[in-house]
């Protein structure tokens, strides 16, 4: 089975993130050919080269770049794909239309994204159950909408020094990990931080509310309290060092981050946004808490920090939904199997 994957996507992000352990993986299999195309990008090359994958680096510029196009097509007359599985909207317009059947085109979605920009594609894949329904209700054909779902890695880190970071070793410490936007709500944790005096805060991610975020932070009284990180790419370690994981979105597709909570055996308070509240059972794989209610959060928080047992409930419960549903080789063999119920009518066709 030959497969060209095509992203296109940005230095960071939770799309770009599992782009790049779905190619690793794929790469360890040995039924599987692979080819992959990247935009510009040090990092991720680096990354990919890492973990046995040699990308192929184009620009993806605006409008006017036509030179991605033609290159991406030169690479397809020169592997000849079984598949071509592109990444969001960008790289998947600039992916030519396939000549006489050549390959099956493959649009992968971690949003509900403008269905225009996928009019070429044979099937579409959403990373949660609602993505793949909200294709079929914008018309996209029932028979070619998928659910498919991310996973994470459960390698162990070693947890990080708290010194560091000016954190005590003794004081009860919350981990939120995302971009700095209105949807994560971080906004909603910092006012239920002014209600958990004891804890301190790590948020690890980038965006453009950082500073009205700490500007919140300091007139809430929490800023000696809080630790903005900024991006991290070591968010296994993050997790084992902390002692609890809380996401407090306003919305979330999908909620990758309490699963990546889940791999490395961290306990979870969520906003009932839709991801998280698909995911987990309260009480039993997380606790939930209403959307934008910071006086429930830090109920929530302070439950999970002062109970024991129903931290190491919803540890042992959650790891064992993440390995019954979201572990590498689960995920891996279903897009392989899915690829191969794809391509059967294909080989089932008379030449």
């Amino acid at each position: 089975m030959k497969i060209l994957q095509i992203m296109a996507g940005a230095d960071v992000g939770g799309a770009e993130l599992f782009f790049e352990r779905l190619c690793m993986a794929l790469a360890k299999r040995n039924s599987v050919e692979q080819q992959v195309i990247i935009r510009q990008n040090p990092n991720r090359r680096q990354r990919l080269e890492a973990g046995g994958v040699a990308p192929i680096e184009l620009k993806f510029g605006g409008r006017l770049d036509w030179q991605t196009p033609r290159a991406i097509r030169r690479q397809i007359k020169t592997f000849k794909p079984d598949i071509v599985l592109t990444w969001m909207n960008r790289a998947t317009a600039m992916c030519p239309k396939p000549k006489n059947g050549e390959f099956i085109h493959i649009a992968r979605l971690g949003g509900y994204y403008d269905l225009k920009y996928y009019q070429g594609c044979d099937h579409l894949i959403g990373n949660t159950k609602d993505i793949a329904d909200y294709l079929v209700k914008e018309g996209w054909p029932a028979g070619k909408a998928h659910y498919l779902p991310n996973f994470v890695s459960a390698e162990q880190a070693a947890p990080i020094g708290r010194r560091g970071l000016y954190t005590p070793d003794g004081a009860p410490l919350i981990l939120a990990l995302g971009r700095l936007h209105e949807n994560k709500a971080f906004d909603i944790l910092l006012q239920a931080m002014a209600r958990v005096p004891s804890a301190y805060l790590w948020i690890a991610g980038e965006g453009p509310l950082l500073h009205d975020l700490d500007k919140l932070a300091e007139k809430l009284a929490v800023k000696p309290r809080v630790r903005f990180l900024g991006w991290r790419d070591d968010a296994a370690a993050l997790l084992q060092t902390a002692d609890l994981f809380v996401c407090p979105s306003r919305h979330e597709p999908l909620g990758n981050t309490v699963i990546e909570a889940w791999a490395q055996n961290t306990p979870v308070v969520a906003a009932d946004s839709f991801g998280p509240g698909t995911l987990i059972t309260h009480l039993h794989s997380g606790v939930l808490v209403p959307i934008d209610d910071p006086p429930t959060m830090a109920r929530a928080i302070k439950n999970v920090i002062e109970d024991p047992v129903l931290a190491a409930r919803i540890v042992k419960n959650g790891r064992a939904e993440y390995e019954a549903r979201f572990t590498e080789d689960i995920v891996t063999g279903q897009y392989l199997a899915f690829f191969q119920k794809v391509l059967e009518p294909c080989a089932a066709s008379p030449v």
